[in-house]
């Protein structure tokens, strides 16, 4: 257990944290998955920009790595582009 004040206030914090990424994290692996199972290539252009920025709000945010972002953006643009 926490000795201190503002370890107790870490470990509060930590939690929200988590919590918040967690979610966010299932939102946008969602939102891929729709993304994916798009067959109509107007809608998932319109949807893109969306997914796009979800995923690198989470690279900003050191959910998921940067590299991993990149990566996830470029496979869904080139999936809408092959529609």
């Amino acid at each position: 257990m926490a000795n201190h004040k503002s370890a107790l206030k870490r470990i509060r914090s930590n939690e929200s944290k988590h919590l918040r990424n967690k979610y966010q994290h299932k939102s946008t692996r969602n939102a891929i998955k729709n993304l994916r199972s798009i067959e109509v290539k107007k809608d998932a252009e319109a949807l893109l920009p969306n997914v796009i920025s979800m995923v690198d709000k989470l690279a900003k945010n050191n959910v998921i790595h940067k590299n991993k972002a990149a990566n996830i953006n470029s496979k869904l643009t080139l999936h809408v582009a092959s529609l």
